[in-house]
Parts: C-alpha cells; sequence; structure tokens
C-alpha cells in the first residue's frame, strides 16, 4: 500500500506542476524548460523569473505533496 501512497503524492505534484506551467507561460515567466534550454545560449532572466524558479514553484510543488500527503 505504500506505493500507492507514493504514486498518489506523484500524481498530485503531476498535476499541479502542470498548472503552475501554464500559469507561468500565460504571464510570460520562464519555466524550468526554458531555463534549461536557454542555459548557454545568452538567455537572460528577470527578477520575476527567478523568483519564480527558485522560490514559487518549489513551494508550489512541496506543497501540494504535503496536501497530498494529508489524504493518505
Amino acid at each position: 500500500m505504500e506505493w500507492m501512497k507514493m504514486y498518489f503524492i506523484g500524481i498530485v505534484i503531476l498535476v499541479v506542476a502542470i498548472g503552475a506551467n501554464i500559469i507561468a507561460a500565460y504571464f510570460g515567466i520562464k519555466t524550468w524548460y526554458d531555463f534549461l534550454n536557454g542555459i548557454g545560449q545568452g538567455m537572460t532572466l528577470r527578477l520575476k523569473d527567478y523568483v519564480w524558479l527558485f522560490l514559487i514553484y518549489p513551494l508550489i510543488l512541496g506543497l501540494s505533496a504535503y496536501i497530498a500527503k494529508g489524504f493518505m
């Protein structure tokens, strides 16, 4: 049963990550995909990109895992 719990948490994180990436794209904020593809190609990041990538996005994913864990 432990694997089902981990699977459920993983699905929740995946769904939340997809939603967060859609929201980031709507607001013109760089996602991790953009960031990794832009390394070494002279891509510039704005302050809001850094805040999103290194503060808000990990917080959202961590909270989604915490909430999903509470349901199990």
